[in-house]
């Protein structure tokens, strides 16, 4: 099995950094470790903090210290990874085969979707809207029709 450092990198992404995989990754892979020291969900409810990770009903993980590579993956609504708690720790496994190259993210869950992320927008690659540059290249690929082929043939004697 590969090493973690040779799975991932953190590099630029569209919402900010983000840990894109340096090698394909296939599904069911440990891909890294959420990170950082326990505190009680109280002391959670009183902080400001966005790295908190919930183990159960009592406790959660600050991931916000820089040893805490995992806290860039990104938010998506379509991931291509999970966070699975097992035995107290938090790691982030891919659901399916993952391309090198691709950006690694996984579902932040319905409380901080809907506490955080709904007010701001979804900036994931399945929540955002088609780009124009997008939609006239695949415009641009389609053969015309008979009457859009003899307008442009009109337009070009012009």
């Amino acid at each position: 099995m590969p090493t973690a450092e040779t799975l991932y990198a953190v590099k630029r992404a569209a919402t900010g950094l983000g840990l894109f995989a340096t090698k394909p990754i296939p599904r069911g892979t440990k891909i890294i470790e959420y990170v950082g020291p326990r505190i009680s969900n109280a002391e959670v409810e009183k902080s400001n903090g966005k790295y908190f990770f919930g183990l159960n009903k009592q406790w959660s993980v600050d991931g916000s210290g820089r040893e805490n590579i995992a806290r860039y993956a990104n938010h998506s609504c379509k991931p291509n990874a999970d966070a699975i708690i097992t035995r107290g720790r938090i790691w982030i496994s891919s659901n399916r085969n993952i391309k090198a190259g691709e950006e690694i993210t996984y579902h932040y869950g319905k409380e901080y979707f809907e506490g955080i992320i709904k007010d701001i927008g979804c900036k994931c690659p399945k929540c955002q809207p088609r780009s124009h540059k997008t939609l006239s290249v695949r415009a641009a690929r389609k053969k015309p029709t008979a009457k859009q082929g003899s307008q442009r043939q009109s337009q070009a004697s012009v």
